[in-house]
């Protein structure tokens, strides 16, 4: 795979080029390319969302603000990314705006790069912490989007990051960090794509002097802008000047003035926001086991005392004007309520400031009304002397099993991304890097962290390690399993010049590389990119779970408030017995235990997981299976594909032209009828010009002993005019060949279409001999010379050879397919009737490939269109749905939604059974989060009550709500277990 690059996605019908993609578009490139380059563009980490209400909520605030283009959050990522004119929109507003939502936020920073965005502009990445749903999400971009100086910014829920794109010139890294405090989150910097920033782990300061001397010799360093190295965690991070100081250097010279006694090692990026994540798992933890431990003493002389005498007898002791029971009840319930249960106070505030509600709202009402009431219960027997029962236990139960539910679901969560850390932890630690002496000579290897590797390095790569960096070999030949990077299972040779990709395995030989690409460049890093962008973007889908989720805490609040009112009034009227009051109990309480449990059930978490859950693991499985996936919105697309077209050459062929047939109908003898129509392409980049140039090549030099042969054609491919004729006025014209003058004659080599528009006659033999060349599935290729026809080449492209049951495997799925090509008819219908294809378009310009594409949109049906990425874009931008081929060569399509990073067409299947199986989980994954608030709500009221006897106390509704989550987190998983459809399994696929 030469050349492979990736770029994230584009908006249809950009007209971008490759290189420019891989520029414009990392990590924030899910936006359309339609706006102008005036607008800007923040993204920025959030925490503290729990639902779809939390980002429904900072979606709204941000679009509220005049200027603001398109702003966009993904709960689940637990970022957000809004487009913006600052000409209308200043920065300091985007940045009050997101600091009223109240959420913590961290600029997300590139991995590290060599370059910085067009325009100025630097990427950075931040971890947000305190981010609990969606409406968080959507405040923390709504801030971030009116920081002065950013131009992007995205935030996802699920990996607690931001990235935001910003000028440093107007602001900086630290500013962006106090902007997210300041909205009541918590937020730190991870790394940006300024490539100034380094983060060490040190090892060997035993005393405080040792890192007194640390400090000095930062101090003395040229080139080192500022530090700051933590004590406790060991970690040392550098601002320096790139273009004084590279990051190799300066570990060098940091270990050198220490005299060997320091020991410094890069911290990864994604290693280090990996700790985050089991940070806050740890935490969540934490909190659990000490709600459970407070909890189980106030159940415990709630149920069991009362069957143990002595100890009841203890409880019931009065001590001051309540019983020790109450005193202890009242004790504990107050350390889980105010102290455990302190995040859910801060997240509703925090939702409520920024005029939203969430699920905190719900666990904070139902606990705050069981405490109080009990509390309130207290004091109005020791004042009257009525003591009414106390539901302690309800409010510590109920904010246990909550934290045990986020515990259980942050750990679901964690797998979901399992894909981008698997592709992580594919690139090495550490490389072994060529030292050479002035001449070019090996004088010495050495050990270096493969964070600090340099374009243009040496690297030695022993058998069974891996490729640390993307580069050309210099040096060596071996086989290099390339499946976990590719998907291709056949191990690669590599030889002197062939290209590798960082991360794959080397099996045999040792070779000798020259990195030629590192960081964000790199193939693997891009592949993360895009993985990462389509964990992001939202599936169209999940706008009925935002709707619902705006809507939802006021509904349910609603709904306690009615139930409160309607036990209450139905009681006092004489509506139920007294007999269903509970002891010393009286209508009030008895309808309050209802109302909490209604508020308590409802869970909007279930419904904003749905989705984003569901996205992240297909996308990883669809990465893990050589599919890499741009978005939900091609997920959702791609499972309504009516036809797929496809481009003939390279696509449903090898895209390996090989000339079969070279026929003169002239005096001219053939070795130079060969070198004159080889010359006359020589210039040309077609595939079937190189095969024409390769078989007159091959011919030159058929007689010629193998080992002077291959020394001559080295000299050949060095001198490439030692061979070929001069050529002048030469033109390319698309679809129909070339034409240029060799000696003072015009040369014309190409198909009917170029002969006629030049007025060249073509003779019935030749013509007839052409069309038998068709009829075989062969491409015939005129020559003329000086306006007649000298002679005809046939070319033949061979089909993949799963090519035929691919095709019968959509229509088993209920696609059609199609194709089309430039080539003429007859060779057109030979190749489409040996694949099975009806429906075939030829002799079509690359340019009218798009039109193709139109007019089976025009009544409303999804197109798929599968191409090779070079001359199909216009194509897989009209597409609605646009597969890229990646058969080695460069795979940056910008206009495509889908990426097959192998050639094999099977993937084609691949995908589209993927993203209906990913839809039919997420409607799942919907029809149950749906079936659950409209089931467990009418029985958290009562309504059943009055004929089954059905009564949900407020804790038991409190551990339904949590395990509501968890189940849809948990159905998502179950995507991990997706197995492509085999081959030989093909045919059996029916209509869902």
């Amino acid at each position: 795979m030469t050349g492979l690059q990736l770029t994230a996605a584009a908006g249809k019908g950009s007209g971008a080029s490759a290189e420019d993609a891989g520029e414009e578009d990392r990590l924030l490139g899910a936006y359309d390319e339609e706006y102008s380059a005036d607008l800007r563009r923040i993204n920025v980490s959030v925490t503290g969302m729990t639902c779809a209400a939390c980002s429904n909520s900072v979606e709204s605030a941000l679009m509220s603000l005049s200027g603001v283009v398109k702003a966009s959050v993904a709960l689940l990522q637990n970022k957000a990314d809004v487009t913006f004119d600052p000409a209308l929109v200043k920065d300091e507003d985007i940045k009050n705006a997101i600091e009223d939502a109240g959420f913590d936020a961290e600029i997300l920073p590139e991995p590290s790069t060599s370059h910085s965005k067009p325009g100025g502009t630097v990427i950075g990445q931040f971890t947000i912490g305190g981010m609990t749903c969606a409406a968080c999400v959507n405040s923390v971009e709504g801030i971030l989007r009116n920081l002065p100086g950013v131009r992007k910014a995205v935030v996802a829920l699920a990996t607690s990051l931001g990235e935001v794109e910003y000028d440093p010139t107007a602001i900086s890294k630290d500013d962006i960090v106090t902007a997210i405090e300041d909205a009541g989150f918590e937020a730190s910097f991870v790394q940006s794509s300024e490539q100034d920033k380094l983060v060490l782990g040190v090892t060997g300061i035993a005393s405080e002097m040792d890192a007194q001397m640390l400090e000095g010799n930062l101090c003395t360093l040229k080139g080192v802008r500022q530090f700051y190295y933590d004590r406790t965690s060991k970690e040392l991070a550098i601002h320096f000047d790139p273009e004084l100081l590279g990051s190799r250097a300066l570990v060098d010279m940091i270990e050198s003035s220490s005299y060997g006694k320091l020991k410094l090692h890069v911290k990864n990026p994604y290693t280090r926001m990996t700790s985050k994540d089991l940070e806050e798992s740890s935490n969540m933890f934490r909190l659990f086991t000490a709600s459970l431990f407070l909890s189980v003493p106030v159940i415990f002389m709630k149920v069991i005392c009362p069957h143990i005498p002595l100890l009841y007898s203890l409880l019931l002791r009065r001590c001051g004007p309540f019983q020790m029971g109450d005193w202890l009840n009242w004790a504990l319930v107050t350390v889980v309520q105010f102290v455990i249960g302190k995040r859910f106070y801060v997240a509703a505030s925090r939702a409520l400031r920024n005029g939203s509600t969430n699920m905190d709202v719900l666990v904070v009402l139902g606990t705050s009304a069981s405490y109080f009431y009990s509390v309130c219960a207290l004091l109005y027997g020791a004042m009257t002397g009525f003591w009414s029962p106390t539901y302690f236990e309800a409010s510590a139960m109920l904010i246990t099993f909550v934290l045990l539910g986020k515990y259980l679901e942050s750990l679901a969560k964690g797998k979901t991304s399992d894909a981008i850390k698997k592709l992580v932890e594919l690139a090495p630690a550490t490389a072994i890097l060529l030292i050479k002496d002035k001449g070019g000579k090996v004088t010495g290897e050495r050990e270096i962290d493969a964070l600090l590797i340099q374009p243009g390095d040496i690297l030695k790569v022993i058998p069974g390690t891996k490729v640390p960096a993307d580069g050309i070999v210099v040096n060596g030949s071996s086989y290099v399993d390339e499946s976990m990077v590719t998907g291709e299972s056949a191990p690669a040779l590599k030889e002197v010049n062939s290209s590798v990709i960082g991360g794959t395995i080397n099996l045999h030989g040792s070779l000798h590389v020259q990195v030629n690409k590192v960081g964000s460049d790199t193939v693997l890093s891009q592949i993360i990119t895009l993985v990462e962008t389509a964990q992001m973007s939202k599936a169209p889908i999940q706008k009925f779970a935002d709707f619902i989720a705006s809507i939802f805490v006021p509904v349910v609040v609603t709904l306690g408030f009615l139930t409160l009112l309607g036990w209450y009034f139905a009681g006092v009227l004489g509506g139920y017995p007294k007999e269903w009051l509970p002891e010393n109990g009286n209508y009030f309480v008895f309808s309050l235990m209802f109302a909490i449990s209604v508020v308590v059930i409802a869970c909007p978490c279930a419904l904003g997981l749905a989705t984003p859950t569901a996205v992240m693991v297909a996308t990883g499985v669809g990465a893990n299976n050589g599919v890499l996936i741009k978005g939900g919105d091609a997920l959702e697309k791609a499972q309504k594909v009516k036809y797929v077209i496809f481009d003939k050459t390279g696509t449903l062929t090898q895209g390996k032209a090989t000339v079969t047939t070279a026929k003169v109908f002239s005096d001219m003898d053939r070795g130079e009828f060969l070198t004159l129509v080889a010359s006359a392409e020589s210039s040309s980049e077609h595939p079937l010009a190189k095969a024409i140039l390769g078989y007159a090549r091959h011919f030159h030099f058929f007689d010629v002993p193998s080992a002077i042969k291959d020394a001559q054609i080295k000299g050949l491919e060095s001198k490439s005019s030692a061979w070929l004729l001069d050529v002048s006025d030469f033109s390319a014209l698309p679809g129909e060949g070339v034409q240029c003058f060799i000696g003072g004659n015009k040369i014309l080599v190409g198909n009917r279409k170029l002969m006629t528009e030049n007025r060249v006659a073509i003779p019935n033999h030749v013509e007839n001999f052409v069309v038998e060349l068709e009829e075989s599935a062969k491409t015939g290729v005129l020559v003329a010379y000086n306006n007649d026809v000298i002679g005809v080449m046939g070319i033949a492209d061979p089909l993949k050879r799963e090519a035929a049951v691919v095709i019968e495997g959509l229509k088993k799925m209920g696609v059609t397919p199609v194709m089309v090509t430039g080539d003429n008819w007859r060779t057109a219908k030979a190749v489409a009737k040996e694949v099975g294809i009806a429906d075939v378009r030829a002799e079509v310009m690359p340019s009218g490939k798009a039109d193709v594409v139109r007019s089976f949109q025009k009544d409303g049906s999804v197109v798929a269109m599968i191409g090779d990425g070079i001359n199909d874009s216009p194509a897989l931008a009209a597409a609605d749905v646009g597969m890229a081929i990646g058969a080695g060569t460069d795979i940056a399509i910008e206009a495509a939604d889908y990426v097959l990073m192998r050639s094999n067409l099977e993937d084609v299947i691949t995908a589209i059974d993927l993203s209906r199986k990913t839809l039919s989980r997420i409607r799942l994954n919907y029809i149950f989060a749906s079936a659950y608030n409209i089931i467990a709500i009418p029985v958290a009221a009562g309504v059943f009550y009055p004929w089954l006897r059905i009564k949900l106390p407020p804790w038991v509704a409190g551990a339904c709500m949590a395990l509501s989550s968890i189940t849809v987190v948990c159905s998502s998983l179950l995507l991990r277990r997706y197995r492509k459809p085999r081959l030989t399994t093909l045919l059996e696929i029916t209509v869902e």
